[in-house]
């Protein structure tokens, strides 16, 4: 049986999570899979970084409080987390990045995945920011290199968005796509339409976990613009840049307006879209919506996401699952490595691992 080392990049919830699912279901998985996982690396911003060639035993690690974790004085360990030095150096086969980015300019998510790349290694990837700002460009590099680079979890957490399009949708013409593709708007958006006000209804997100200290991204709408811009490219061929994509978020609402669509039958949804114009040009962006009940996206609520393609054939084809959560998204991450494996198994010209010094172990 073949075996994939991992080097988990970010140790949060969801690089957390893929380890409790190994830890907790490895065997399961192996044999229903056909290979094994093993980490043999992991960093951290808080934790520092972890180096073990002979495998990580992940339990104490997950017995720990995420909090309470430190590598320093581990053998391998350090209190830096040493991520280029981690990820161009120590001989894994994937590299699974789960760090955070700025929607900005997708730091430092896209330097993690293009030293990877550059180094011969797989990535998978939940980071929407490298996707969405240069994933043309990544996509390329892998390809010169030899290796894959995959981002399922970028769109819609573990539901298989892309995929379900790529491989699912052969002889389809899609022409366009609409989703709801934020749990916490979506919250956000339900609570205003039962006479919450907006500030009440994104503390209430954030208590439940579902909003980010800070929520601009999502109540904005600077979460989905990166999520249309990754689905706009990979499903209609587009090449946008950020600059690209309107973008208005909750903010451009009233509770009443809310509350008078409902009253109306109407549901107000944020919504990314991306649609073909005639020319061959790809019309994109995001803003707050009152659909009628009829519509696929309608009646999408809470934490639940969806996306609603067009196409020439079928018609709107309406795909709805998790778009958020720790064990969705790790879910998202064993996904990709599976598709590593699909697509490298019986490649004989795969790079051959690194060989780790053994002085930078410490």
């Amino acid at each position: 049986m073949g075996r994939y080392d991992l080097a988990l990049i970010g140790f949060g919830g969801v690089n957390r999570a893929l380890a409790e699912l190994m830890s907790q279901s490895g065997d399961r998985l192996a044999k229903e899979l056909g290979f094994a996982l093993r980490v043999v690396a992991i960093t951290d911003l808080r934790a520092g970084s972890l180096v073990d060639t002979d495998g990580i035993d992940l339990a104490p690690l997950l017995a720990t409080e995420p909090g309470e974790l430190s590598f320093a004085g581990l053998p391998g360990g350090s209190a830096d987390p040493r991520n280029e030095w981690v990820i161009r150096q120590v001989p894994a086969d994937i590299v699974v990045e789960a760090t955070f980015t700025n929607p900005t300019d997708g730091e430092p998510a896209l330097s993690h995945v293009r030293w990877a790349l550059e180094s011969g290694k797989h990535v998978c990837t939940t980071n929407k920011g490298p996707v969405a700002l240069a994933g043309r460009a990544l996509k390329q590099l892998a390809a010169e290199c030899g290796v894959s680079f995959e981002f399922e979890g970028s769109v819609l957490s573990g539901t298989p968005i892309l995929r379900t399009a790529q491989r699912m949708f052969g002889g389809l013409e899609i022409t366009g796509v609409q989703g709801v593709m934020n749990g916490t708007s979506n919250y956000v958006l339900g609570r205003l339409e039962e006479g919450v006000e907006l500030s009440a209804a994104i503390a209430e997100a954030q208590n439940l976990g579902y909003a980010e200290a800070d929520p601009t991204a999502d109540i904005e709408g600077h979460d989905v613009q990166l999520k249309v811009m990754i689905l706009a490219n990979e499903v209609l061929g587009a090449d946008l840049r950020r600059e690209d994509v309107f973008c208005e978020g909750l903010s451009a609402i009233t509770p009443n307006e809310v509350r008078d669509a409902a009253r109306k039958g109407l549901r107000w949804k944020l919504v990314g879209s991306a649609t073909r114009s005639e020319d061959g040009g790809v019309d994109a962006r995001v803003a707050p919506l009152a659909l009628p009940a009829h519509h696929p996206l309608a009646g999408i609520s809470g934490p639940l996401n969806a996306v609603a393609f067009h196409t020439d054939l079928l018609g709107t084809v309406t795909v709805s699952g998790p778009g958020a959560g720790r064990i969705e998204t790790a879910y998202a991450l064993l996904s990709d490595i599976i598709a590593v494996h699909q697509r490298h198994a019986d490649d004989d010209t795969a790079p051959t691992r690194p060989v780790l010094q053994e002085t930078h172990r410490v």
